[in-house]
C-alpha cells in the first residue's frame, strides 16, 4: 500500500499522485494478515487515517510516503468480521477508523444491466466539477448555523459507549466532521452549512445503527462473550457450570475477570444459592 504512494528517493522516482483508492472484496484476508507477528498493516492504516505520513520502521522496507490520501472499501460477512477482528484491533483504534455499513441485496436480478450513459454522464460531470473545486480549497470552516448545530451534537458524538460497540464507534465526532467536509466539497463550497452537517449526521446514524446490529452488546472479550451467550440460554449458571463451558481448561482467574467485566457493565448480576455445603455463587443475566 505504501509503495503505491511512495515518495521520491535517490533510487526511485516515486509517485507524484498521493491518492490511493483500495477496494478489498475479501476484507477477511487483511484481518488475517494483521494477526501475524511483526505485521505493520494495522499501524499503516491508522497512520493513513490520522495524517497520511507513512514511515514504517522495518529493516527490509525503507520506503515512505508523505501526505498520502488513502481510502479503503472492504467487504466482509458479519460472521467473518466477528471471528477475525481481534481484541487488539478492537482496542487499538483500527476498527473505529472505519465506517461500518450493513448492506443487504435488495433485488435478485439474473441479467443486470449497466447504468445508461445518459443517466451516468451528468453524475460524472458533477463529480468532476466538485473534484476540480476541491483542489483549490485549502481550509474549511462551519458557517454560523452549522457551528451552532455542531456545538449541540458534539457532546453526544464524543461520549463513550461501553463494550465492543463503543470501541468501534468511538471516533464519531471526527468521522462526522470529515463526512460534512466531503458533502460541502461535493456542493462546491468551502463552508460547511447546516445541510452538509445534517447529511453527515444522517450517514453517521446509519453506520452507528449498522455497528450496533453487527457487534450487538458484545464486550470484545471472547471469554466474557461466550459466558454471556450461555447465560442467555440457561438464564443462570454457577461458577462450576461456567468453568465447564471451557472444559476446565480455562484458569479460574480468567473466567472471574470476564464475569467482573460482565457485572461492571450491567450485563449479569451475582446471587447466592444455599446448598447442603458451602453456599454457591450463581450468575444471572440481567434484563
Amino acid at each position: 500500500m505504501i509503495f503505491a504512494v511512495r515518495d521520491h528517493s535517490k533510487d526511485d522516482s516515486g509517485e507524484e499522485d498521493k491518492r490511493l483508492f483500495v477496494v478489498e472484496e475479501e476484507f477477511a484476508q487483511p484481518l488475517k494478515t494483521m494477526r501475524r507477528e511483526g505485521n505493520i498493516l494495522s499501524v499503516t492504516i491508522r497512520d493513513a487515517w490520522d495524517h497520511g505520513d507513512l514511515h514504517p520502521l522495518t529493516k527490509n522496507n525503507r520506503i515512505s510516503a508523505t501526505g498520502a490520501h488513502i481510502s479503503i472499501v472492504g467487504h466482509i460477512t458479519r460472521k467473518e468480521l466477528l471471528r477475525l477482528l481481534t481484541e487488539t484491533e478492537q482496542g487499538n483504534g483500527f476498527a473505529n477508523r472505519f465506517l461500518w455499513v450493513l448492506a443487504r441485496r435488495s433485488n435478485v436480478i439474473a441479467r443486470p444491466k449497466g447504468i445508461p450513459p445518459e443517466a451516468l454522464a451528468p453524475l460524472v460531470a458533477r463529480l468532476r466539477e466538485a473534484f476540480e473545486f476541491a483542489r483549490t480549497v485549502e481550509e474549511m470552516d462551519l458557517d454560523r448555523n452549522a457551528g451552532q448545530m455542531w456545538e449541540a451534537v458534539y457532546e453526544g458524538l464524543s461520549e463513550g459507549k461501553p463494550g465492543l460497540l463503543g470501541a468501534v464507534i468511538s471516533r464519531g465526532e471526527a468521522q462526522v466532521m470529515r463526512l460534512a467536509c466531503v458533502y460541502a466539497l461535493l456542493g462546491c463550497s468551502h463552508m460547511i452549512d447546516s445541510d452538509h452537517l445534517e447529511a453527515a449526521l444522517a450517514l453517521w446514524e446509519y453506520t452507528e445503527t449498522s455497528a450496533r446490529f453487527i457487534f450487538g452488546d458484545r464486550t470484545g472479550d471472547p471469554v466474557a462473550d461466550r459466558i454471556l451467550a450461555a447465560l442467555r440460554v440457561q438464564g443462570e449458571m454457577t461458577d462450576t457450570e461456567i468453568n465447564n463451558l471451557f472444559g476446565r481448561n480455562m484458569k479460574a482467574a480468567r473466567t472471574q475477570a470476564a464475569l467482573e467485566l460482565l457485572r461492571d457493565s450491567g450485563r449479569v448480576v451475582p446471587a447466592t444459592r444455599e446448598t447442603e455445603g458451602r453456599p454457591a455463587t450463581i450468575w444471572r443475566i440481567t434484563n
